[in-house]
């Protein structure tokens, strides 16, 4: 019996809940380049979390130009401006903006 009772001293899941509200410290800054499944093998890549300093539709032009592909600037709700690329461009985002930031 003793052993069941020990279940209920520990909860390792008891701050978990804790601060789901707030953002890490730091997470402003992120990019975040996501992938969305549209139709069979056909995917779009949005990116998001580009700082307001830069120009998004110059940043489009560039990446159609050197990935071969389309790309749109869509304003959300949510998430302020977002590019949105046709097909799986995530490591030729990843190192674009890599090469390009320095």
């Amino acid at each position: 019996m003793s052993a069941i009772r020990n279940l209920h001293s520990f909860d390792p899941f008891a701050d978990a809940s804790k601060g789901d509200d707030l953002l890490p410290v730091g997470t402003e800054g992120y990019i975040h380049i996501r992938i969305q499944q549209r139709n069979g093998r056909k995917t779009l890549t949005a990116v998001q979390g580009i700082a307001d300093d830069y120009d998004k539709k110059k940043l489009v032009k560039a990446f159609k130009k050197k990935f071969a592909c389309n790309g749109t600037v869509i304003e959300h709700p949510e998430y302020r401006e977002v590019i949105q690329l046709q097909g799986d461009q995530c490591k030729n985002i990843c190192q674009f903006l890599t090469d390009w930031t320095g």
